[in-house]
């Protein structure tokens, strides 16, 4: 699914302005990584995408359709989210978790009692596979797990209801290079066999160039390079992380080229 932000501005309650004018839209099956360092903006961007944060301005719109109130409920079923610091129910088993992406579309007996249907327990046992899991992991507690299995579980729990856009916001800030690379390789290529649209906020810039088909790089709150990774050159990285504001906005590669 296309994801079109126009104009999105926010502003925090302090007056502190998190977003300025985010105008873009991300095709449908794009791996899009929003670029930058903390307190850019991209978790607040990647947020308004299931209203987990409400725009002060502009609108964000998922296949033409605009996310408000009245349409968040049945948009949030066809989008998911991997976190940063996993979300999981760190004594429930890996099978419970997993088993957690499902519970929107599922009676509230079946989720208070713990009695899943055949079909969602096969998924899970599915989904545990393709992340590279085996049925050990269904039993143990996802405390237990290493942070990279957790991940792996997050992402397990974030296909139960195949969902056409992931939001992923900095999903291996807690792991080591080459788990987060893993973790990366695995999300990147479980939405392309499904054909879904990958919103991916990261603050390091060899696993944007790694992974991105194409980088929006913010700079307090503001778009300053929109392209291909291999467009990305060093006055543009200088500009990605300043700590000031000196950055100047890069002129947007044609989005036909970042595709």
């Amino acid at each position: 699914m296309e994801i079109q932000f126009r104009n999105i501005g926010k502003v925090w309650p302090d007056g502190t302005t998190a977003l300025r004018e985010v105008d873009l839209t991300v095709p449908a099956g794009q791996f899009c990584v929003l670029l930058g360092h903390s307190g850019a903006g991209k978790s607040t961007l990647l947020r308004c995408v299931n209203g987990l944060e409400v725009p002060t301005s502009g609108q964000v719109r998922i296949d033409g359709q605009p996310v408000g109130k009245t349409s968040l409920p049945a948009l949030r079923r066809r989008i998911a989210m991997v976190h940063q610091h996993f979300g999981l129910v760190p004594r429930a088993s890996g099978a419970a978790n997993v088993m957690a992406g499902a519970v929107s579309v599922l009676p509230l007996w079946r989720v208070l009692t713990g009695v899943y249907p055949a079909a969602t327990k096969r998924k899970v046992c599915d989904l545990l596979k393709a992340v590279g899991l085996d049925e050990a992991h269904l039993r143990r507690r996802a405390e237990q797990l290493s942070g990279g299995q957790q991940q792996r579980l997050g992402l397990a729990r974030a296909f139960m209801l195949d969902p056409v856009v992931i939001l992923a916001d900095e999903p291996v800030a807690s792991l080591d290079p080459a788990l987060g690379r893993e973790v990366l390789e695995l999300l990147k290529a479980q939405a392309r066999e499904r054909g879904a649209t990958v919103l991916c906020s990261l603050h390091q810039l060899d696993l944007a160039r790694a992974f991105a088909d194409r980088i929006v790089a913010l700079h307090r709150g503001r778009v300053i390079f929109d392209g291909p990774p291999e467009a990305l050159n060093a006055r543009d990285v200088a500009a990605i992380y300043a700590r000031d504001d000196t950055a100047e906005p890069h002129a947007p590669v044609p989005l036909r080229e970042a595709v």
